[in-house]
């Protein structure tokens, strides 16, 4: 059994490390602690192995180990921090030098904003538009009903756009006419 572990806890890191890093260092924006919770999260994973639920994906599983670690770090460490990095939305393999500095400050101005709006936006925006989970994956990470991640990312949507619209980040063709769907 505990080979079979051990495989299986192995296969998850080479897997989902890098996203899970890139989820809570969106969170904290602390690249250290990221890189803490992220070890954390995996040797959480491979103490409670045998709670593991085959039915769930260990993706989800995973993330959820992750959400709660981190959550429970922002607790601690209030007030939370406003992100400072760039992150990109989809990897181009071969962007144009003025892109990348558009991507690079639209992305700024976009965690900036999402770390003035309130944690469940920002978790169900981050885990839905910028991670891509699919809404049953949202609600397994999150510990919440279907209908309450779609009603949730419903509202945080204008919420984040209105945010950026006040501190004079959205401007027509920039990034966030296509991140917020309009």
């Amino acid at each position: 059994m505990s080979d079979i572990r051990n495989r299986e806890i192995i296969k998850w890191y080479e897997d989902f490390n890098e996203p899970i890093f890139k989820f809570i260092f969106m969170m904290i924006q602390d690249y250290q602690q990221a890189e803490d919770l992220r070890h954390e999260t995996f040797l959480k994973a491979y103490i409670h192995y045998d709670s593991y639920r085959r039915k769930s994906n260990p993706k989800t599983w995973l993330f959820s180990i992750a959400h709660n670690l981190t959550i429970d770090f922002i607790r601690k460490r209030k007030p939370i921090l406003l992100f400072k990095e760039a992150f990109f939305f989809k990897k181009d393999t071969n962007p144009l030098p003025d892109e990348m500095i558009q991507i690079k400050e639209s992305s700024y101005e976009l965690y900036k904003a999402l770390g003035v709006i309130k944690d469940s936006y920002r978790e169900v925006i981050i885990l839905r538009k910028i991670k891509e989970f699919s809404i049953e994956e949202t609600a397994e990470v999150l510990g919440w009903s279907e209908s309450k991640v779609k009603s949730t990312l419903y509202r945080a949507i204008p919420v984040l756009e209105k945010q950026l619209l006040k501190e004079g980040y959205l401007r027509e063709g920039t990034i966030y006419k296509k991140f917020i769907g309009y």
